[in-house]
């Protein structure tokens, strides 16, 4: 019985030893091996022999990166603002021994460290350059955090800020002003839209205004150059049917009801060759002189066979051969455009009947194109006293 309690005792004692010489250390894990308290080896992953109840092996220390955020820390900015920010740290341990021996709580040293590095840093700035800075921030604080911890045996790759959160009320003024810049901006851009479509408005009705007037331009052209040829062809055809002094006399007669229409009329204006037509007619239907007065026919009592002391010199005979004679001399020429496709083709303008002289766009085309025939001699010579006679000089 004694014996079998031995060997239990014995056995007991050697699993103890085996237990305590026999260590496994998992892999990304790094163990610390002391001996009688000394630091003696740093085991990697793997199998790890010690000698029992002299060396012993402390917690193992990961060796990947590790992330830690911290919670938020209150910072006071350069303008005196209080703001919030939470911090994100991403480091890694390269030594072993330095992480067990030269720190007591590495991830402690590290929160603290940071906490203090970023009031350094943000308080030198304004609550805006805070905002808009991250970048500069995270450098800043990755530099100070790995020049610190190098000597603790950690690698700090990177440090990020996850929230920058400013009082309430400085939240507030920064929507409001958010908002009243969106605003400006919008109302920029509204005016902007606006400016563009009244120029291209001022342009269409411009361009309109310029296409109307030389729409009416060609149709005042068009208009003057039909009338122009309707006068011509009415002036070729008088002379060509050769009308007699009779008839002329006649128009004539025909025209004073028309002149006298109208209550208003209260002065007639006779034109002087009248009183030669009127005694052309007079000698036609009366037989008497040809120089009678427009008073002495237009009087009730006047007889026909009365003599009339003016007389006219020229006869239908020498009106006819001075008129062969003017058409023997009249120009010939070309006719004017009167529709839209004669005008384009042919080389009259606005310009060109702009460039025209007032006296020679006011006068009649008759008198121009025939100025040697007797008509128009009459014509121009004509008085513009309507009672003093045609035959005064002789």
């Amino acid at each position: 019985m004694e014996v079998l309690i031995v060997l239990i005792v014995v056995a007991v004692l050697v699993a103890i030893i085996l237990i305590r010489a026999v260590r496994i250390v998992p892999q990304a894990r790094t163990g610390i091996v002391e001996r009688l308290g000394k630091y003696q080896a740093t085991k990697g992953a793997g199998l790890t022999l010690m000698i029992p109840f002299i060396d012993r092996m402390r917690p193992l220390i990961d060796m990947r990166e590790q992330v830690v955020s911290f919670p938020p820390q209150p910072v006071i900015t350069e303008d005196n603002l209080v703001v919030s920010i939470d911090t994100v740290v991403y480091f890694q341990v390269n030594d072993a021994k330095a992480a067990t021996y030269e720190i007591n709580n590495y991830i402690h040293a590290v929160e603290q460290l940071t906490t203090t590095t970023l009031r350094n840093v943000v308080g030198g700035m304004n609550l805006e350059q805070a905002l808009t800075s991250r970048d500069s921030i995270n450098n800043q604080l990755r530099g100070v955090l790995d020049e610190a911890t190098g000597k603790w045996g950690l690698r700090v790759s990177r440090v990020e800020l996850k929230a920058i959160d400013p009082p309430l009320s400085i939240q507030d003024s920064m929507e409001k002003q958010m908002r009243a810049e969106r605003d400006r901006r919008a109302a920029i851009l509204t005016a902007e839209g606006t400016k563009q479509a009244e120029i291209l408005t001022a342009e269409g009705q411009r361009q309109s205004a310029i296409l109307e007037a030389e729409g009416d331009a060609q149709s005042r052209i068009l208009r003057a150059n039909a009338e122009a040829e309707a006068i011509h062809v009415v002036f070729e055809a008088i002379h060509e049917g050769r009308p007699d002094p009779d008839l002329l006399a006649y128009k004539y007669l025909e025209t004073l009801p028309k002149i006298a229409e109208g209550d208003a009329n209260t002065m007639w204006v006779i034109p002087a060759e009248l009183t030669d037509a009127i005694g052309r007619m007079g000698a036609a239907f009366g037989g008497g002189s040809e120089g009678a007065g427009i008073s002495d026919l237009l009087s009730p009592t006047r007889s026909g066979d009365e003599g009339s002391s003016g007389g006219s010199d020229s006869g239908p005979a020498g009106d006819s051969s001075g008129e062969a004679e003017a058409g023997g001399r009249r120009r010939r020429r070309e006719p004017r455009p009167t529709t839209a496709a004669e005008l384009q083709e042919s080389s009259q303008s606005v310009a060109k009947i702009t460039d025209t002289p007032l006296e020679e766009a006011l006068a009649p085309p008759a008198i121009l194109e025939d100025e040697h025939s007797p008509t128009a001699k009459r014509a121009l010579g004509a008085t513009t006293d309507p009672f003093e006679s045609p035959h005064q000089e002789e």
